[in-house]
């Protein structure tokens, strides 16, 4: 009989926690895909692309809210257990609370492993993936967004000014192209065009000069009835290089214990492991292995809920006190981020507090449990 009520009870759990979480991530993921446009509108990618990109920060947002969704869920769960007086087939059946917190911090650390292996390899590796369309991406778009009238500097050291343009025709163009800092090129022509030839997209000129500036302050200009550009051979100004949320999680930690052992300096694939960046790994370390925990804390105090009864004064007050202390904690464990660096002793107080708060909260727990009936 034990079994099948908590069976009952964690399922329920589960279905809320499940119905939350993918609807939290949901909304923020459509809030954050608007964000995303600029992926295409601005860095001339294709749709494709910008796609790929965007359902591959959804392993990240349901990381992030991971711990409130199981907060809302448990609390919801013993609410409504209580006011319908199902606990009471708990107490019926010789199940102490004290057994039934054991039972509840027990299934908070099944979430702590799934919590733990998605922010540890799941997420770093999906925006890894995402960046990596990205950095193969071509731009697609790219030929939409020159406008007449303005300068366009979407990739890197190429800048165009366009006075006219119909369909893929233009008319009095000025280019600039800096991709060679020591022959910068200006480019005026009086007609082009935008053709696709075996994927690839290029610029064809007519009527116009060429303007090369070397390093040596000389200058050379030449004529020309028709030349063409390789767009294709242009970087975007989007972020490609890996950003440290990005990193696998068994890089940060050899470059941290590589940084600690002070050895030389070493060089991954895709960072550099140096001291300015000491401080933004232990966080994302931090952030990664250790936040997942505070989902147990998390699950003692939600669990308080059955020490007081729906039909007792006190009840409402009990709720909301419970509410505010697990809100309360959500935000201190993301605040505490922020307090990890580079300083190893000042880093293990900071993790102290967790295991200290549990315990004594576990202690509460059965100091209470003696005086509620």
């Amino acid at each position: 009989m034990e079994k099948k009520i908590f069976k009952k009870l964690f399922v329920e759990i589960g279905v809320v926690f499940l119905l939350t979480s993918l609807t939290l991530s949901l909304i923020i993921w459509i809030l954050q895909a608007v964000n995303f446009l600029d992926i295409i509108s601005e860095d001339g990618h294709s749709i494709a692309t910008y796609f790929k990109f965007s359902l591959l920060n959804l392993p990240k947002i349901f990381s992030k809210i991971l711990l409130l969704s199981f907060f809302l869920s448990l609390f919801y769960v013993l609410v409504s257990y209580d006011e319908k007086n199902q606990l009471l087939i708990y107490w019926s059946n010789g199940i102490s609370k004290k057994k039934f917190l054991s039972k509840i911090f027990f299934f908070s650390l099944i979430l702590v492993s799934f919590s733990f292996f998605l922010s540890f390899v799941i997420v770093p590796f999906a925006q890894d993936k995402a960046r990596s369309f990205i950095r193969s991406s071509s731009l697609d778009f790219f030929p939409a967004l020159i406008k007449p009238k303005q300068f366009i500097d979407t990739v890197e050291n190429l800048t165009i000014f366009i006075n006219k343009k119909e369909n893929d025709r233009i008319e009095n163009l000025i280019l600039k192209d800096t991709s060679n800092a020591n022959n910068i090129q200006l480019i005026i022509a009086k007609d082009g065009k935008i053709i696709n030839e075996n994927d690839n997209k290029y610029l064809f000129l007519y009527n116009g000069k060429i303007i090369n500036s070397a390093s040596k302050k000389k200058s050379t200009i030449f004529n020309f009835n028709e030349t063409r550009f390789n767009l294709d051979k242009y970087k975007t100004k989007t972020t490609t290089t890996p950003k440290i949320q990005e990193l696998n999680s068994f890089e940060i930690i050899d470059c941290l214990i590589n940084l600690k052992n002070s050895k030389s300096l070493m060089k991954f694939d895709n960072f550099k492991c140096n001291n300015s960046i000491e401080k933004n790994l232990s966080q994302e370390l931090y952030t990664r292995a250790y936040l997942p925990f505070y989902i147990s804390l998390i699950s003692i105090i939600v669990t308080f809920l059955i020490l007081n009864s729906h039909n007792q004064h006190n009840y409402k007050k009990t709720k909301l006190i419970t509410f505010l202390f697990g809100i309360l904690f959500i935000i201190l464990s993301q605040i505490s981020v922020n307090f990890i660096s580079e300083k190893t002793f000042f880093n293990y107080l900071i993790i102290l507090v967790l295991p200290i708060t549990i315990i004594i909260s576990i202690y509460l727990f059965n100091i209470k449990t003696k005086f509620s009936s």
